[in-house]
């Protein structure tokens, strides 16, 4: 009989928001996997996990997302080996994830591979706070009101979905944006919606950055950075 693999969101990187679902599916499972890129450093789930739980509870799977489609492959299927190892035996495994599991999330290509291997698992989803959500709240930005609509993209996409995004929405957030951070702003500009856009990375953790994206201009951002568009000034007093 297989065991069930539940993916918790433990959200952007402070502790405190991960939710009480999530903390009590972590202390109640029988294995609890953490990613870990292949430099070794502790990652934000981990270190999210390791607030609450003992070291010795958590099992670290190397999840480096190489732009080499052949590797990442091989380490899914090798995390998703390991993590099928304890499911056959009738296990509860949880996976730690920042954000939600189910947008962007490593345990989204997991779950899919140990699907394949084991079709009679139960896969269950914990939600958890997103940057976009930690962002707008610590910004004191509003991300819609009435019937505005809101797109959420990442930066890989290209300028092209993020122009198309930035005049059909009134609210755009676009993830991913690292290196190419210039080109984002630019094309935000290009299309008139920079003003009132916020930046953030490191949310709620060590070097926390949080400013007007137009502070950014001729930095380059983190890999795990989020850019706020509404066309809205920041609430006065944040």
């Amino acid at each position: 009989m297989s065991g069930r693999l539940v993916g918790v969101g433990v959200g952007p990187g402070d502790p405190e928001l991960l939710t009480v679902k999530g903390l009590r599916v972590l202390r109640e499972a029988d294995e609890v996997f953490v990613p870990v890129a292949d430099t070794g450093e502790v990652g934000r789930a981990e270190a999210t996990v390791r607030e609450y739980l003992d070291r010795e509870r958590i099992t670290r799977l190397l999840f480096a997302l190489s732009d080499d489609r052949e590797a990442r492959e091989h380490n899914w299927t090798n995390a998703a080996r390991e993590v099928s190892d304890h499911l056959r035996g009738g296990k509860t495994c949880a996976f730690a994830t920042i954000g939600d599991p189910n947008v962007y999330s490593t345990f989204t290509y997991l779950a899919r591979t140990v699907r394949e291997m084991l079709p009679e698992v139960e896969v269950e989803t914990v939600p958890g706070i997103t940057a976009l959500q930690d962002l707008a709240s610590r910004s004191g930005t509003i991300l819609l009101e009435g019937d505005e609509r809101l797109a959420l993209l990442p930066f890989t996409a290209g300028e092209e979905p993020l122009r198309e995004a930035l005049a059909g929405f009134e609210t755009v957030v676009c993830y991913k944006g690292g290196r190419r951070l210039g080109e984002v702003l630019g094309v935000a500009e290009e299309c008139g919606r920079l003003e009132g856009a916020v930046y953030g990375a490191r949310l709620g953790i060590e070097g926390e950055e949080i400013l007007p994206a137009r502070g950014m201009a001729g930095r380059e951002g983190t890999y795990l950075s989020t850019v706020i568009f509404t066309g809205r000034e920041r609430e006065e007093g944040s």
